[in-house]
């Protein structure tokens, strides 16, 4: 990779076009090596689709591509592209269908004529906006969202002038404060005419690729011919050395450009430069005094932050590359670091759409299918009400405002429930029932939690903590550094900590661990750190060892694998004191510590209820830290925050890349090519197929297809000793694929199985799908998951729309909402017992956390929150659906206002939809009221508001009324004087 000092050399004295490149990091560095020359670079991406894949799965990179291209061809100054060379194996857009048009306030725009064009240029239309490429048309305003944008814009339109441009926040919707004059719109795919679009819609229509949905989307860029060339014909190209990696890619990947096309000159040896290593960068500086040094930084305040002695002595150049060469005479040092992964933030605005026929579960009324929002006149108002069904087609008709009334009905699994009777008090019952259990859960939670309290923990401290961080080798995420610090900081406080880590997997939950061995060990104390599987026990004492043996700290490990004679050793090591960390399954309880005050419990959940109560036993009077690969609900969390201590990880580790997804029909020579592709890049593969009765048929299938390839067969009915030692073969390599049904262990990190293949994908829930695409491209390789269904044509709205999403997003933005969910539940049960799923099964697990909480408030003597305010006031009041016409959108608006907790957030609620739908309406301005009232009525006590015409009769939890009278029976007046006197 020592490619710098080549190419700033070359650049010294002669020039090229393109400098094609292996791959993204060489890329990286190729263009901080060439921006020392002041040049503009255009770094293409990576491109590694195969001819004829499905595109969905690399919008990403084709809308850089689009970006970088159109920026490269209009720049009339000395400029350089750099390409990896996989993407110019495909032939790329012509310049003259890469356009872009500006935008500017007070220009007229006729808005069919600029659907037109956003249709051609390759928008897709939404009615949220979230993603480049998208754009949202609603009355006056436009949302659009254009390749190489920051942000999105948001387009206010009075009749056809441009009254406003802003930037918006994709997360929140909200648009930022400041107004832009101008925008310049790049197209989403080519700069097309309506005619040209058709003649390559009708190539794609007709394309033998096997796709889910054959479109624009899907195929366009495949269908090109005349509006695509061969970049490397018409611009001047040197190459780096990549020889190796080109046959690889043309001997397994279909492209366009023949081979030869690469036949370019070499990027010459460098005579006088050299790259360097920089580890203590005063000492180079001292040795290298003679030399014009420049110091590289990104800014003043990193040069000001720099440990770098007398820095006013050599010259600066701002930027943020990262170029390390030196020559005889001259010398350039970088003081800027790799910019880190951003964390992985969740929409705060959830479209948790609930569809026709979805469960819900009402906190009165129980389980009842979701039918429709329709408007109902009552007492000559107008209101929108919330159709749901029951047992026998009985319907209740929930008013929106009480939308907080109903959650949407999850158990484990996915279990499908049974419809309540309306009018029975059989829910009531079940509630009952369930809250008497719920107390001693409750009980025993806080009971455990207080004798903890009462005891005092050992203090363990040391301040060598930094420089065992700084030997990690790599950059702690901000998400690890702030739980490490609070996990130093409770270890010193004298109480004994009790926390959870959370995190999904490879975010780097065992180094934040190794920091609470590692101060445990500094103190004088031993740790232990219990796993469920020998896989697992495996894999972290490898890591674990490898790291803190540097540090003198000693790691041992015990599973069903020791021998007896090893573990009677290990067993009088431990009592002398002599191993500080001892890792294992279960093997592990009974052996008696020396000095133990750490215990590290992980993937809690997957012990046994035996294996529980041992666990207790040895955590008793110690330190504990569970960690947990799956998130847990924030209502848990602030349910069990007088409890146990939380920290999260959200922060991806930067060299993770995505998991290319792609559903397809099965067709044997597509599962030949997929396992070959894994196989040729070394690697690995997982096949799921759910059906232990067809598992060793599906083996003998595989091998008439390759009867080389070495296949393990799982399931749950191969006896754990002999799974744990299989799986154990298979990580060291005996084995090619593992054919399993889903039992393949969530907890496992295996970096060498980089592709999935999910048999009968249509069968599996979203929450499942993408648990198990989570399980490949966990090292530094991409992953692949192929989602086989047996035919597309035959599958149901549901499914098709269940895959398409997983198939778009390869992280899954709001479509990941039922995976949370699913992961929550797991989450959730990780704490409160597996136990529990039949009760959960009973009332839904939303309902289920809600009563807990107020369970575990009600036996620490907390307030309880206020009962539910019955407004019945004959008010028309709704969101128009002029101004809002997505139901779903609605829907969401609905279910935000009825959870809103002040005044204050009904406003900002107010503000966001004159921002993104336009003006409020008087029927939406009154919905809004409404919802004021219902707020401040709750805040005084009063459960219920009715009136007659101008009569108005207000009534307090203790049954006691008040009147009040408004000037008319009109809507505003009756409005008006119900929010004076609650303001009063």
């Amino acid at each position: 990779m020592k490619i710098q000092s080549k190419l700033y050399e070359y650049f010294s004295h002669s020039f090229a076009d393109l400098v094609v490149v292996a791959d993204e990091s060489e890329a990286k560095l190729a263009a901080d090596a060439l921006s020392l020359h002041g040049l503009r670079t255009y770094r293409f991406p990576d491109f590694r689709a195969s001819y004829g894949d499905d595109l969905r799965s690399f919008r990403e990179e084709l809308h850089r591509l689009i970006t970088q291209l159109h920026g490269f061809y209009h720049d009339s100054g000395k400029k350089v592209a750099i390409v990896p060379f996989k993407t110019l194996s495909f032939e790329l857009p012509k310049p003259q269908y890469l356009q872009s048009f500006g935008m500017e306030f007070a220009q007229s725009f006729e808005r069919e004529e600029l659907k037109e064009r956003f249709y051609n240029w390759g928008y897709d239309f939404v009615d949220i906006v979230e993603q480049a490429g998208e754009v949202s048309f609603r009355g006056d305003i436009v949302d659009i969202f254009p390749p190489g944008a920051a942000k999105a814009y948001r387009l206010s339109f009075f009749d056809d002038e441009l009254e406003s441009i802003r930037t918006f926040e994709l997360q929140s919707q909200k648009s930022d404060p400041e107004e832009l004059e101008s925008i310049t719109v790049l197209p989403a795919f080519l700069s097309l005419e309506a005619t040209q679009r058709k003649e390559i819609e009708k190539r794609v229509e007709q394309s033998g690729f096997d796709l889910f949905i054959k479109d624009m989307d899907s195929l366009g860029f495949w269908y090109l011919q005349g509006y695509s060339h061969n970049l490397l014909q018409h611009y001047g190209a040197v190459k780096t050395n990549f020889d190796e990696a080109l046959h690889e890619h043309y001997d397994f990947t279909d492209t366009q450009v023949d081979k030869t096309a690469f036949d370019l000159p070499d990027l010459p040896e460098a005579k006088e430069y050299r790259d360097l290593e920089v580890v203590d960068i005063n000492a180079m500086l001292e040795f290298n005094k003679h030399k014009k040094i420049t110091l590289i930084a990104a800014s003043e305040t990193t040069l000001r932050r720099s440990n770098v002695k007398d820095i006013e002595k050599y010259e600066h150049v701002f930027s943020d590359a990262i170029v390390n060469i030196a020559s005889e005479k001259k010398m350039f040092l970088s003081l800027n670091k790799k910019v880190k992964q951003k964390p992985k933030k969740r929409s705060s605005i959830i479209l948790d759409e609930l569809n026709v026929n979805d469960y819900v579960v009402h906190e009165d009324y129980g389980i009842g299918r979701f039918k429709a929002v329709e408007k109902r006149s009552i007492l000559g108002a107008v209101r929108e009400f919330i159709v749901l069904e029951y047992q026998n087609k009985d319907q209740l008709l929930l008013p929106v405002e009480s939308l907080n009334l109903i959650d949407r009905y999850i158990a484990e699994g996915g279990a499908l429930p049974i419809l309540d009777k309306l009018g029975k008090n059989s829910f009531k019952r079940i509630k009952e029932k369930v809250k008497t259990k719920l107390f001693a859960i409750a009980n025993q939670i806080i009971k455990n939690a207080a004798q903890r309290l009462l005891k005092k923990g050992n203090v363990l401290e040391t301040e060598e903590l930094e420089l065992f961080r700084q030997s990690a080798g790599f950059e702690y995420t901000p998400d690890q550094k702030r739980a490490c610090d609070e996990i130093a900081k409770e270890l010193a406080s004298g109480k004994i900590m009790d926390r959870l880590l959370s995190g999904d997997v490879g975010f780097g939950k065992t180094e934040v661990a190794m920091n609470a061995i590692f101060i445990a060990a500094k103190s004088g104390y031993q740790s232990a750190m219990v796993v469920p599987t020998t896989l697992l026990a495996n894999q972290h004492y490898k890591t674990i060892r490898e790291r803190l043996k540097a540090h003198g700290i000693t790691v041992a490990k015990v599973d069903r694998f020791v021998t007896a004679k090893n573990k009677t050793l290990i067993k009088q090591q431990l009592q002398n004191g002599e191993i500080d960390l001892l890792i294992g399954t279960h093997a592990l309880f009974g052996m008696e510590f020396a000095k133990l005050s750490l215990v590290i419990i992980d993937e809690e959940h997957k012990f046994g209820v035996k294996q529980k109560e041992k666990l207790k036993e040895l955590a008793a009077d110690t330190h504990l830290l569970s960690m947990s690969a799956t998130p847990i609900p924030r209502s848990l969390n602030m349910a069990l925050s007088k409890v146990k201590t939380f920290s999260e990880l959200f922060t991806p580790p930067s060299e993770r890349k995505g998991v290319r997804t792609f559903v397809k029909n099965h067709d044997e020579k597509l599962v030949k090519e997929i396992i070959m592709r894994e196989l040729r890049r070394g690697g690995q593969l997982f096949y799921i197929f759910n059906s232990i009765a067809g598992i060793e048929e599906k083996k003998q299938q595989l091998h008439e297809l390759l009867p080389e390839l070495r296949i393990l067969v799982l399931h749950s009915k191969v006896p754990p000793a002999k799974t744990e030692r299989e799986m154990l073969r298979f990580e060291s390599g005996e084995y090619d694929l593992l054919l399993s049904t889903t039992v393949v262990e969530s907890g496992i990190h295996i970096p060498t199985v980089n592709t999935i293949i999910v048999d009968g994908a249509d069968n599996f829930g979203i929450a499942d799908l993408h648990q198990l695409r989570g399980r490949v491209g966990r090292g530094d390789k991409e992953g692949f998951a192929y989602f086989l269904v047996q035919d597309k044509e035959v599958l149901t709205e549901q499914s098709k729309k269940r895959l398409l999403a997983l198939e778009s997003h390869s992280d899954l933005g709001s479509g990941a909402i039922l995976a949370m969910h699913d992961l929550e539940i797991r989450g959730g049960g990780n704490i409160i017992g597996e136990a529990q799923s039949g009760n959960i099964k009973q009332i839904g697990y939303g309902l289920y956390l809600k009563m807990l909480e107020d369970t575990i408030r009600a036996i620490n003597n907390e307030t309880q929150p206020s009962k539910e305010v019955e407004v019945k006031l004959s008010v028309t009041a709704y969101l128009n659906e002029d101004l809002i016409s997505e139901d779903r959108l609605r829907l969401e608006l609905y279910r935000r206002l009825s959870h809103c907790e002040s005044v204050a957030e009904i406003f900002d609620i107010e503000e966001e939809i004159r921002d993104r739908f336009g003006k409020p309406d008087n029927y939406t301005r009154q919905f809004l009221d409404l919802m004021i009232v219902k707020l401040l009525a709750k805040e005084k006590k009063i459960v219920k508001l009715t009136n007659y015409e101008q009569n108005i009769t207000l009534e307090d939890e203790r049954g006691q009324k008040s009147y009040l009278k408004s000037p008319s029976k009109d809507d505003d007046d009756i409005l008006k004087t119900v929010l004076e006197h609650l303001r009063s």
